[in-house]
């Protein structure tokens, strides 16, 4: 996952700050080559590789990406306890490739429904990253918009309970310091995969504004210049944010 600057990087007007992404298809793609489904999502592991090199090849500040969602625990449980062996082992073979590459890995979500050894190993390289000063990396793990806003509530409510907020003192910016993604700028680009056209729950506050990526290309077949293709839709796009 190298990152420095190729000769055939394309020149872009506007770069997005922050990229959200909904990596659909890996199933799909396993099942058009009768392959099990757990060789589909070792295919996006690719994906993601290329997708996080040419984003910081872009120098984009931040990639987020929907990785595992609350409603995915519903899945077969060998399918589950084959992705979460996956991502052990991804975090595992990329932490000193994120550092080399001055990347940082965050994660948002329910990150206490992983199992621990996921949870251990996440919080290992996300401290591992936490100094590098490039590209930041988000990954949406057991994530829900829903629960997301209904967590923000909560905190919200208590705050109000303890006396410690006023009613009048909830506005936009309160609750969006309340959400998962506190901190961090709304993204200005969401791409999605495989041909879908809905949100599956993912950034429902954040995306407000957001210019949206859609492409029928699967995740697994996701690359370098399907990211290029996305920044030239975006750049084409003229951002109004409800004004004239």
């Amino acid at each position: 996952m190298k990152t420095e600057t190729r000769s055939d990087l394309p020149v872009f007007e506007r770069i997005p700050r922050h990229v959200a992404v909904i990596m659909d298809g890996n199933g799909r793609w396993a099942k058009s080559r009768k392959l099990p489904r757990l060789e589909g999502h070792k295919r996006g592991a690719k994906a993601v590789e290329e997708t996080v090199k040419a984003a910081a090849e872009c120098q984009v500040e931040f990639l987020t990406l929907y990785a595992f969602s609350v409603e995915n625990w519903t899945r077969p449980s060998s399918e589950i306890k084959g992705l979460m062996s996956l991502l052990v082992q991804t975090l595992k073979q990329y932490e000193k490739v994120l550092n080399k590459n001055n990347i940082r890995l965050q994660a948002i979500g329910r990150l206490m429904d992983l199992p621990e050894t996921v949870h251990r190993q996440l919080q290992k390289t996300i401290t591992s990253t936490a100094h590098n000063t490039g590209l930041t990396l988000i990954l949406a793990l057991s994530y829900s918009g829903r629960v997301e806003l209904v967590e923000a509530a909560r905190t919200l409510a208590e705050k109000v309970r303890q006396g410690d907020l006023k009613t009048s003192q909830i506005n936009e910016k309160a609750i969006s310091d309340h959400l998962y993604t506190g901190g961090l700028p709304d993204p200005d680009l969401l791409i999605r995969t495989s041909g879908e056209m809905r949100l599956s729950n993912f950034l429902l506050w954040q995306i407000s504004y957001t210019e949206l990526y859609l492409t029928q290309v699967l995740w697994p077949d996701f690359g370098r210049e399907e990211f290029f293709n996305a920044l030239r839709s975006y750049n084409q796009r003229q951002r109004r944010f409800g004004t004239v």
